[in-house]
């Protein structure tokens, strides 16, 4: 039954009883046919007053629910069978074409009638097609100064088509002619995504067609092209101004080379003054924008004013050097001046007429140019020119009046400055005399058994001569010089210790004196001028120093901070030193001061600890008994106690050292955003692995701007990292334990 009746039309069956059957009704909304518009009755019908909306078919979704043989409800008329497979279904074409555009690109012909220079015009149009609704509109881009209307020339709607109907996407082809209103509009072109949708339907457009150009466009034509807005330097500079135009420019270039800068040393011989001169100059290349900066450097009393920025930093064009206008074409990139052409030995013109020489160039530059350049810059060329000799009046004599350096001042000094001391040498040499016997060279028969002693002062350089009392000679003895800086006429310099050995001849106001002898004394201090031949009473000095430290400060914290310079809780022999020449015991022989230090230093170590210091200062606070005398000075010198106190001042050194190495990386990486992960990338360019060595690690600071000698770092990551193989530092666990104690150093103590 079912097979007889599948070809049967129920239309022709007749309307009897027992041959007609419910129609099933899908809707059962009221139909409407008039409708109020704008407070008019108007009649709606398909085709008159609206069209039936535009469907076009899409690719199906799957449809994950299950819902078996009984069709989607039990309370549905119909059951489709779900195992047929449906491919697509239907959408409406605002919702699958939105936003969804076919360009084409033509050129339409247009009568002249104004002028006689030209017949017709060519005016280049993009025809737009809108899918959603197949709409279309023409528009026209706008040219400067053409004194014709353009922009939109035909507004959006619907085209009428060339047989009736409307204008569909089936009747554009690149290569027809459009004509609509009036003007035949030649299709050239169409952009990649309309060739896609043409490809999918079916349709491939023809290839383009380069677009018609009348004689005017033929005379504004360039070699490089059609001619557009002119990139003028005022359009770029009010683009930036206004927040767009080229904002990012060359931004990669900036991150990775910023604060970079190539410094090569160059000359400049200047004739253009009376005196030759060579001037010497500083051109600095900006790796982060490509800009030029060339700085002088001014010799000492070169008589030029302070202005060393010969060129400020900017971009510097090559060749002549025309200053430019607003409305100025902007130069091309190779039209100016690149640092990365310069190279040791070069010889080159810049700003128009100043030649330079480019005769040395920095560390990092030359490091530049071998890494990133793959060329090695030359070795210095040697331009210094010889020394001219400046005529300079000669010393005049000294005149013997005042003394030697209060007359000099005079000479060297416009107005006279008081002479300087040397403590120092004063200090040193305090109260050395070194003595001399001597007599006249060519004596008077009368003068022949005179005998003079001749006094030197190491400390001050004066002369004094004086002639010890002999019986039965029949001349006042006594003081024969007094005591002051004496030139010796003979060298015409001013006495010196060394004119004064046994064997030399000496003139002092016109008396000449042959040197005979010297003393015990003096023949040991020339041997050894450094040496002390003093006794000292240690015990006494000893107290005498605590007597003056009680009265100088009233609580003992003070006086051992006041010696411990360095803040470190120890006092070390140099820093005793320098508090026994405070209270006026300077000059002290070297075992001196260590039998003094090993007097306060009770655990003979090397060093004086606080502990130790008050013991030695301070008398007992609470005795039961008489009060304790303190210990008595060890006068013995101990050659072992010397090697470690001088041991242990190195090693206070070199904790210094560690201190301010560890601090340096800890300020490096805690106190600088995003430094490691900087850090991290130089170091993946150095090496593939977790490790990597301390050079290494001083390249890659030296990479991001920071620098640390090897022996800093050596010293910081030893001692974050004590049992690391320097060899094959993890960085990972470097920073991690930089930063973690990092708040244990202080940066002062």
């Amino acid at each position: 039954y079912a097979t007889g009746m599948e070809g049967v039309d129920m239309n022709h069956v007749p309307n009897l009883p027992g041959y007609g059957f419910r129609r099933k009704q899908k809707q059962f909304h009221k139909p409407q046919t008039f409708q109020m518009v704008n407070g008019v009755r108007v009649e709606q019908q398909e085709g008159v007053t609206f069209e039936r909306p535009k469907f076009v078919k899409v690719a199906k979704a799957m449809d994950t629910r299950r819902h078996g043989a009984t069709g989607k409800s039990i309370h549905s008329e119909e059951y489709p069978d779900h195992h047929a497979h449906r491919d697509a279904t239907s959408h409406p074409a605002w919702d699958a074409f939105d936003r969804h555009v076919l360009r084409f690109y033509g050129w339409f012909q247009e009568a002249v009638v104004e002028t006689n220079l030209e017949n017709y015009r060519v005016r280049h149009c993009a025809i737009l097609y809108y899918l959603e609704d197949d709409t279309c509109h023409v528009t026209e881009k706008k040219m400067d100064n053409s004194g014709i209307p353009q922009g939109q020339l035909i507004r959006r709607h619907r085209f009428p088509g060339p047989d009736g109907g409307y204008l569909g996407w089936a009747d554009l082809q690149v290569g027809n002619v459009l004509k609509i209103y009036g003007r035949a509009i030649q299709l050239c072109d169409c952009d990649g995504f309309t060739r896609e949708f043409y490809e999918t339907q079916g349709m491939d457009q023809m290839p383009g067609e380069p677009l018609e150009q009348d004689a005017f466009m033929k005379t504004m034509m360039k070699e490089d092209g059609p001619k557009g807005l002119p990139k003028t330097a005022e359009r770029l500079y009010r683009e930036v101004q206004l927040g767009g135009g080229h904002v990012n420019t060359d931004m990669q270039q900036f991150l990775e080379w910023d604060r970079k800068v190539c410094r090569f040393y160059a000359i400049m011989d200047d004739l253009s003054m009376p005196q030759f001169e060579r001037r010497p100059f500083q051109l600095l290349f900006f790796l982060a924008d490509d800009t030029v900066e060339i700085r002088e450097q001014y010799p000492l009393n070169c008589g030029r004013d302070n202005f060393p920025i010969f060129f400020r930093r900017g971009k510097m064009p090559l060749g002549k050097y025309n200053v430019d206008g607003p409305q100025s074409q902007p130069r091309k990139k190779s039209e100016f001046v690149d640092g990365r052409d310069f190279y040791v030995g070069q010889e080159m013109t810049l700003l128009t007429n100043y030649r330079f020489f480019i005769y040395d160039a920095d560390e990092f530059t030359r490091q530049f140019f071998k890494e990133d350049m793959n060329r090695e810059l030359e070795p210095r060329i040697e331009v210094q020119l010889p020394e001219r000799a400046v005529p300079r009046a000669p010393t005049p004599p000294y005149t013997g009046y005042g003394s030697w350096d209060d007359s000099m001042s005079s000479v060297t000094h416009l107005i006279p400055k008081p002479p300087q001391k040397d403590l120092v040498k004063l200090f040193t040499h305090a109260d050395k005399i070194l003595r001399f016997k001597a007599r006249f060279a060519n004596p008077k028969p009368e003068d022949t058994d005179r005998i003079f002693v001749v006094s030197f002062f190491l400390q001050d350089d004066c002369l004094a001569i004086h002639e010890p009392p002999q019986r039965n000679l029949g001349i006042v003895t006594g003081r024969f010089l007094e005591k002051a800086v004496h030139m010796n006429q003979v060298t015409g310099q001013l006495f010196k210790a060394e004119d004064l050995l046994p064997g030399n001849m000496i003139k002092v106001y016109n008396h000449e004196f042959e040197m005979l002898d010297m003393d015990e004394y003096t023949r040991k201090l020339f041997n050894d001028p450094m040496a002390q031949f003093k006794s000292f009473d240690l015990q006494a000095m000893l107290e005498k120093l605590r007597e003056s430290m009680r009265q100088q400060f009233p609580l003992v914290r003070d006086i051992f901070r006041r010696f411990d310079m360095d803040h470190d809780g120890v006092i070390t022999i140099g820093e005793f030193r320098k508090a026994l020449e405070k209270f006026g015991f300077a000059g002290l022989p070297e075992e001196t001061v260590v039998q003094l230090l090993r007097h306060f230093d009770t655990r003979e170590d090397g060093q004086v600890s606080y502990n130790e210091f008050c013991d030695q200062m301070l008398d007992e606070d609470f005795p039961v008994g008489m009060m304790k005398a303190k210990a008595p000075l060890n006068l013995n010198y101990d050659v072992d106690y010397a090697d470690r106190a001088a041991y242990r001042v190195v090693e206070r050194q070199e904790t210094g050292a560690v201190r301010k190495a560890i601090r340096q990386l800890g300020d490096i990486l805690a106190k600088r955003d995003n430094i490691m992960f900087k850090i991290t990338r130089e170091f993946k360019h150095l090496t593939h692995e977790d490790v990597v060595t301390v050079a290494q690690i001083g390249q890659a600071l030296l990479q991001v701007g920071q620098s640390m000698e090897p022996e800093d770092i050596t010293r910081a990551v030893l001692h974050v990292m004590p049992d690391v193989d320097l060899e094959r530092i993890p960085y990972v666990a470097l920073f991690k334990a930089v930063k973690t104690s990092f708040h244990e150093f202080s940066s002062k103590r």
